[in-house]
């Protein structure tokens, strides 16, 4: 899911929120990211919590990405709190 922040915020432009269905997922899914953004956009990224595997955050500047397991992203409901009002998730998924 992609959630547009421009003038909504002033920490990044967009919010990409996406999940995977297990600690491994999350963290390959992570990882894959975090180096094809360095390969072919020469992005470098910091990423947060990967040693958990939960949730991990990846910041790539005016994009931030969350990468969640379904229960852990179903808890923090960031769609809920960043989607415009009277917008479903699955309308934006």
């Amino acid at each position: 899911m992609q959630i547009d922040l421009r003038g909504r915020s002033d920490v990044a432009d967009y919010m990409v929120i996406c999940s995977g269905r297990s600690s491994r997922q999350v963290g390959s899914i992570s990882e894959k990211l975090a180096d094809r953004l360095k390969q072919e956009m020469r992005i470098s990224v910091r990423m947060e919590g990967k040693e958990t595997g939960d949730w991990v955050l990846i910041d790539a500047g005016d994009v931030i990405v969350h990468v969640f397991r379904p229960e852990v992203r179903e808890f923090y409901q960031l769609e809920k709190m960043w989607l415009p009002a009277g917008t479903t998730r699955s309308a934006q998924v």
